[in-house]
């Protein structure tokens, strides 16, 4: 019995191998032989998660084919791969890709680092701040006087609580959309939500529309949904939406969901305008697409002289193209698991019959916890709390950036989590594996592209300020010399494979 998953093709594996190149090798630099750097770079590719464990690699001769190399520079490859314990192979059944022994399998999105490891490494992977205590405590206190009403109940509620959908309602209708608690279905989280959209609407096989860069975690979500992505290249910088090409992209691939973050896009920060707004929902309304409007940073305003456009959802008075999702995740705490979708209502109600088969409904609990924030106004004092923390500890990055990598690029944002880093030329996915050997945990460029698109970025989080910060800019300043020199910290260089 074959003991992969999952198959990758010669030439989807020629694309990722080429998204590796860096700067043309120097002077005096030696160029490894062409087996090692093939080696290194599927060994890349597997510790980056970009090619997953447990996947069947093209046989031997099919690679030398696709690459224009000799079949003898394959098999000496997959032979290094084997010896270090990155391959696995059986007459008849194939190779496949693995892990050594003892070594943690790699995250195919950007998971929390465990807690046993934060004492030693630096963890720039999650764009996730710590609780905005007091209102955390404050709320779950709130939540349990509330909670024995409730308790007599079944407690399960599949669109969410009537009096917490009711709150979001009147909370959208304040910000000058008007909305009933029809149109809403509480979730667990953001994710939660994008999920259960993207299989009511985007079946296997199905295209959908995503900004390039974009959030790895739903990138990830949506290919295991069995979609197809069609990447759309925002403009440069902090500009947005390229509207030309969305425009393409919609008239052209017809896809069936479209999804945007206008808001402090993660990971460029990118803020769109209302212009930008209104033709993106245009083009969908014409195109027959579903937009699907992530509001996850939209109250993270960092800088006071900002004025924020009108919701998406506001250039759709009939609720026939746009569903917009929103979350406590980010304005507030991640593990508070409590996220929304607006939508028509006749869609909200297809939302909540399908979830019957998912996970029935949101923890009552946290919902009462979210109800209490937005009830009493601790909502709004909480969200001052984390714009000063996030805007504090992005003045230090920036700065320690400045100090430590002048040559690595940016755009300051204006708001969100998140600065989205041109790393000077370097392969963001090296300074990645060299960061984990210096202790700095920091996510490649690549993982929030589509077949290995922004090999030479990195995204970092307003999550560290003060002394870390400088201490974190140290760190990757360390991994960016280890990848310039060819070295490692403790290992042989991975080296790039040039098909």
């Amino acid at each position: 019995m074959a003991q992969w998953t999952s198959a990758v093709g010669a030439a989807q594996l020629a694309r990722l191998l080429k998204s590796q190149q860096d700067r043309p090798a120097g002077p005096g630099t030696r160029r490894p032989p062409a087996y090692r750097a093939l080696a290194d770079g599927i060994r890349l590719l597997v510790l980056e998660g970009r090619v997953p464990v447990a996947a069947r690699l093209p046989a031997e001769r099919e690679l030398a084919l696709s690459f224009s190399v000799s079949r003898t520079t394959v098999a000496a490859a997959y032979e290094a791969l084997r010896a270090e314990g990155f391959l696995e192979s059986r007459r008849g059944a194939g190779s496949w890709t693995a892990v050594p022994a003892g070594n943690p399998l790699p995250a195919r999105g950007l998971e929390p680092l465990p807690p046993e490891a934060l004492g030693s490494m630096i963890d720039l992977g999650c764009a996730a701040l710590p609780a905005p205590e007091p209102w955390l405590t404050r709320a779950v206190q709130g939540a349990l006087e509330e909670l024995p009403p409730y308790a007599h109940t079944h407690g399960d509620y599949p669109a969410g609580l009537p009096a917490l959908r009711s709150m979001i309602a009147d909370r959208y209708t304040a910000r000058g959309i008007p909305t009933m608690p029809e149109q809403i279905m509480v979730t667990t989280g953001a994710m939660g939500a994008i999920d259960a959209i993207c299989h009511l609407f985007g079946g296997r096989g199905e295209r959908i529309a995503v900004e390039s860069p974009s959030y790895a975690n739903i990138l990830q979500l949506m290919r295991e949904a069995g979609a197809r992505l069609v990447p759309v290249a925002m403009a440069e910088g902090l500009a947005g939406w390229d509207m030309d090409r969305w425009r393409q992209v919609l008239r052209e691939a017809a896809p069936r969901i479209a999804y945007v973050v206008a808001d402090f896009h993660n990971p460029t920060g990118a803020l769109a305008d209302e212009d930008q707004r209104r033709r993106l929902v245009e083009a969908a309304r014409s195109a027959g697409t579903v937009l699907v409007a992530d509001e996850t940073m939209t109250e993270l305003r960092l800088d006071d002289d900002v004025e924020m456009p009108r919701p998406v959802c506001g250039f759709d008075p009939a609720g026939s193209t746009v569903i917009t999702v929103g979350s406590a995740s980010k304005a507030f705490w991640a593990g508070m698991r409590i996220g929304w979708v607006r939508a028509a209502p006749d869609v909200i109600r297809s939302l909540v019959a399908a979830r019957a088969y998912a996970d029935l409904g949101t923890p009552v609990l946290e919902q009462l916890a979210v109800n209490w924030l937005f009830s009493t106004g601790g909502w709004e004092q909480a969200v001052d709390l984390r714009r000063d923390q996030a805007r504090e500890n992005r003045e230090a990055l920036v700065a320690a950036l400045r100090r430590e990598l002048p040559d690595w690029e940016f755009a300051v944002p204006q708001g969100g989590l998140t600065l989205w880093v041109r790393a000077g030329g370097l392969s963001g996915s090296r300074i990645a594996e060299a960061g984990e050997r210096v202790g700095v945990r920091v996510p490649s460029g690549p993982r929030f592209g589509v077949d290995g698109a922004f090999e030479g970025y990195v995204r970092l989080p307003f999550t560290v300020g003060g002394a870390v910060a400088d201490e974190a800019a140290s760190r990757l300043a360390a991994a960016a010399k280890i990848v310039r020199s060819g070295g490692t910290a403790g290992g042989e260089a991975p080296r790039t494979f040039v098909a």
